[in-house]
């Protein structure tokens, strides 16, 4: 027994817990979630038999700051240097900061990490030596297994790390990785010096390397058997997933998963099998592809026979986007899919289709299966994770994050009372209750190169959700004491040391 706040907790019995985290999946994206264009046999499966959340939100409209909460139960706004990274930056989650695997490190578990990272590499002390062993990675977070890339598919270097590691890489072809304006590399296929050996054309941005016939943000040179081939990603991180399961097996340890997928995150470059697997192009053929190894992680489990004794959570980082760089024809094959179903927005946007995904939760353990509208953050996951394990939460840790255990099981059908996201431009939104704050913001309306509306807006906008979930409907001028009331809390929340 433990003693969180007032309430006493029984430790439960230990069950496997395996993250699997989307990248720029939408709300609309699944068929549990109303998808009629995308086939996802696999996740409507583990939506069937588990607890599908309609009121889950990430913290931020955009990768690493939503990964950075994820992990360590806080809000993004707690790091300032929580915004999109370069691929060739300092690692943003200090040694010291208490981590969800670490949590998991402390009650015996095995941890493992298999993906997409993008939380940066190295302690910033000087620049990253990628052909040495790296002073800060995430074994060094609580992660015990670490194979990943260093930031996104989109973003060189192209290669794979494990541990402190580059992964084949040969010491006589060093790599050299630049985020200058102009490479300083005069001997390297670059977007515009050599369009010839371009597969894939860029709509806006990803000008710089070309690698694998794919122009990339950044500029590498040299590491030519370290580079991976973009249309085995899926397999290769899958293969390492399923690895790392039936090692645990062996070892006779539960074990902690954190399975960060890269799909379907730009550039979108199916494996052979997924190639024209739907009719949307790239976009749905990697979904498709994701699903599939979904399925394949819950085949894993069950080979093993420990399917039941797992826990599998399900999500995204952030709401999706059509076109993020690339010209795969995106919208051209959309037809009327909506990749943020009812939702206004999507990536980098302050309202709801930006933060608000896809949640499902897989468990023996639950009270209720089906649909929940409890209202929960991912950064409630480490507080959650500590009530499993029967581990106290200390003063200083995730002091974001709710224990919400509760609603995860579908024991409480409320969740939270309030809850707090970002958009691109570090604007905020608060949640409480139906009703959603967006706090005045300068900036443009809508992003032409995304085609996404961005919700920013001088004047407040109040919304109520029960009655208006495309949030059509700005009240905030009929409900002036509730906005005044959101904008006071708001202020409460960024000016305070927790929120837990």
């Amino acid at each position: 027994m433990f003693r969180q706040g007032k309430q006493a907790v029984k430790k439960p019995a230990q069950q496997n817990v395996v993250i699997i985290y989307a990248d720029d999946l939408g709300f609309g994206d699944l068929g549990c979630y109303g998808s009629r264009k995308i086939d996802t046999p696999n996740l409507d499966r583990l939506c069937a038999e588990g607890l599908k959340f309609t009121n889950a939100y990430s913290t931020s409209a955009v990768c690493t700051p939503a990964r950075f909460s994820i992990l360590t139960g806080r809000y993004p706004f707690r790091n300032d240097q929580a915004h999109i990274l370069p691929g060739d930056a300092g690692c943003i989650i200090k040694r010291e900061l208490d981590t969800v695997p670490k949590l998991f490190q402390r009650a015996g578990y095995h941890t493992g990490i298999v993906g997409k990272w993008h939380l940066g590499l190295g302690d910033g002390s000087k620049p990253i030596d990628w052909n040495q062993e790296i002073n800060l990675t995430p074994i060094d977070l609580g992660f015990e297994e670490s194979f990943i890339f260093p930031a996104t598919a989109d973003r060189v270097p192209c290669v794979f790390l494990e541990g402190r590691s580059v992964v084949n890489l040969d010491p006589k072809d060093p790599i050299e990785v630049s985020y200058e304006a102009e490479s300083p590399f005069e001997d390297i296929p670059t977007y515009y010096k050599n369009p010839e050996l371009l597969r894939v054309r860029s709509s806006h941005g990803h000008d710089k390397s070309i690698v694998n016939g794919i122009g990339r943000i950044g500029y590498m040179r040299g590491g030519s058997k370290a580079v991976w081939k973009d249309e085995e990603l899926a397999e290769t991180f899958l293969n390492r997933a399923t690895r790392f399961i039936s090692d645990s097996c062996r070892a006779e340890k539960p074990f902690f998963l954190y399975y960060a997928l890269h799909q379907p995150h730009v550039p979108r470059v199916p494996s052979a099998r997924f190639d024209g697997a739907t009719g949307l192009g790239p976009r749905g053929d990697v979904i498709a592809e994701l699903d599939w190894c979904v399925g394949e992680v819950m085949a894993a489990l069950e080979k093993e026979g420990i399917l039941d004794n797992t826990m599998i959570i399900f999500s995204s980082d952030n709401g999706p986007v059509l076109d993020d760089g690339y010209l795969d024809r995106a919208y051209e094959l959309n037809g009327t899919h909506r990749a943020a179903g009812p939702l206004r927005g999507g990536k980098y946007s302050k309202f709801d289709g930006g933060t608000r995904i896809p949640f499902i939760v897989y468990s023996s353990a639950l009270k209720h299966r089906g649909v929940s509208e409890a209202l929960i953050s991912q950064v409630d996951l480490y507080a959650s994770f500590a009530h499993m394990l029967g581990i106290e939460t200390r003063e200083d840790s995730a002091v974001d994050s709710q224990d919400r255990y509760a609603a995860l099981i579908g024991e409480d059908p409320a969740g939270r009372s309030e809850l707090m996201t970002e958009d691109l431009s570090c604007g905020k939104m608060l949640r409480c209750g139906s009703w959603v704050y967006l706090s005045p913001s300068e900036g443009a309306p809508y992003m032409p190169f995304t085609r996404i509306e961005t919700g920013l807006s001088k004047d407040p906008q109040l919304y109520n959700m029960d009655y208006d979930i495309g949030q059509q409907n700005n009240i905030a001028w009929d409900y002036a004491d509730q906005v005044e009331k959101m904008e006071k809390r708001l202020q409460e929340i960024l000016t305070s040391e927790s929120t837990r």
